[in-house]
């Protein structure tokens, strides 16, 4: 076919061309991410493998680093000592063996028979008042005789609780895991009851966190979909100074959180940019830098020609602010100066979002980015403050998974027990706590006015 001699149907068949190609490429990224939505086996699919990954196994020259082997139990660690004899002949020759020494070797196994315990309760009554009286051992969790006589351990009761709320573990699989590895009998109704009670009595600790995140300096946010009987929830998550503290609410707007600290707290607020948290106004807002970064790199996926300009812009903005943070020392900065460096970034964000736009997405982009011009950049005047709401994301990360797994919760009582077990994990997590013995000692604890109660927050 000849070239048209018209230099404006030149233009007109080039960009056509362009138009179309565009279309195709657009066309099989949407059926690409339908057929992702649908593929449930490969959830956390990234796309295709890396062209160079690397090699597996240790780092070769000095990233190899140090040796390490497991170091031999203490002698009173030690419940079992074996003989390995040597054998009645020679295992080549059939030769007569001597005996020259002997050399130790340990080994580490879990307990397969459960250890089961009798406790001698010693029933008594007062000779002043006539009330009944029984006695109480440190390792009962109830004072239940008769048919409820017969109960589960206090380390049996957390590791189920761990297993569900943290290893993300169903109900049915808890008790298959008692059954299968302890010789332990344990039904998912008895699962649930055991989460049930262990959230009931860790309830001291739950109103202890939320105590805790009201009065942090510093607040990161983060809330994602959730279930109560098959119905629509939020499962919200703030990460405190020191403690990380759950709720599930049938709302997202930030109601529940404004219960808990208020609307005149003024800390600083790490979030998504959730419109919700805009009315705490007393509060320093940082919204999450990545969210914004992310959502431009989708626009400059798709950009052609004159259209890549904004948002590289803003994303060489946002990006050289990061750097900025990360890189300068602040030993010798004055509160003027990073205060200075701060509007110097909102001011050319300000100029920035300021001029006419073409592309309707980029009119959005602008005025969310206008709108919120003081909220951005709160990270460089205090370098305590992260320029994303991570500590939120990864917190949220392990309440994802276990909805993957069986959905959320089926009533009103399972929902305040997964927000209270969640805290008390995340947080015994963040202070170096065992989680499992944490919740044994304070169900052992519970009911017994001469066992003290584990402090899982010091005073500050």
């Amino acid at each position: 076919m000849d070239e048209p001699a018209c230099p404006g149907c030149r233009d007109l068949l080039q960009r056509v061309a362009e138009l179309e190609a565009r279309v195709a490429e657009l066309t099989r990224k949407l059926d690409d991410a339908l057929r992702a939505g649908k593929r449930q086996s490969a959830p956390f699919r990234k796309g295709p493998p890396k062209p160079d990954p690397k090699t597996p196994g240790r780092k070769s020259g000095d990233a190899h680093g140090t040796h390490s082997h497991r170091p031999p139990p203490p002698p009173e660690q030690i419940a079992e000592c074996h003989e390995a004899d040597l054998p009645d002949a020679c295992p080549h020759c059939r030769g007569r063996l001597v005996e020259t020494g002997t050399a130790d070797q340990f080994q580490t196994d879990i307990p397969r028979r459960p250890l089961v315990r009798k406790f001698r309760v010693h029933i008594g009554h007062c000779e002043s008042c006539g009330k009944r009286a029984q006695g109480r051992h440190p390792l009962q969790t109830s004072d239940a005789l008769g048919a409820a006589a017969s109960q589960v351990g206090p380390d049996a009761q957390a590791a189920a609780a761990t297993l569900h709320t943290q290893m993300g573990l169903s109900h049915g699989k808890v008790a298959s895991v008692f059954k299968t590895l302890f010789g332990i009998t344990l039904t998912r109704g008895a699962s649930a009851q055991i989460d049930l009670r262990a959230a009931a009595r860790l309830e001291p600790d739950y109103r202890l966190i939320l105590d805790d995140v009201r009065t942090s300096e510093q607040i990161a946010a983060d809330e994602t979909g959730w279930r109560i009987g098959g119905h629509p929830a939020w499962l919200h998550a703030w990460v405190g100074d020191r403690a990380t503290a759950y709720a599930i609410d049938p709302h997202r707007s930030a109601d529940v959180l404004e219960r808990v600290i208020g609307a005149d707290w003024s800390g600083t607020l790490s979030h998504d940019g959730f419109a919700s948290y805009d009315r705490f106004g007393a509060a320093v807002h940082q919204q999450c830098v990545v969210h914004v970064l992310r959502r431009t790199r989708d626009l400059l996926a798709s950009a052609t020609r004159g259209a890549v300009r904004f948002p590289r812009q803003v994303i060489d903005l946002f990006t050289e602010a990061i750097h900025w943070r990360n890189e300068t020392p602040r030993g010798g900065l004055t509160t003027d100066q990073l205060e200075r460096q701060r509007e110097a970034f909102d001011d050319r964000l300000l100029a920035l979002v300021s001029r006419p736009r073409a592309v309707p997405e980029y009119v959005t982009l602008a005025a969310h980015l206008w709108n919120h011009f003081e909220q951005w950049f709160a990270f460089v005047f205090d370098p305590r403050v992260e320029p994303t709401n991570w500590k939120a994301e990864q917190a949220i990360r392990p309440a994802v998974v276990n909805r993957k797994v069986w959905g959320g919760n089926r009533t009103a009582a399972g929902t305040r027990a997964q927000g209270v077990l969640m805290s008390v994990v995340e947080t015994c997590r963040r202070q170096a706590h065992s989680v499992v013995d944490y919740v044994s000692q304070s169900l052992r604890a519970f009911g017994n006015r001469f066992l003290p109660r584990p402090t899982l927050l010091m005073g500050r």
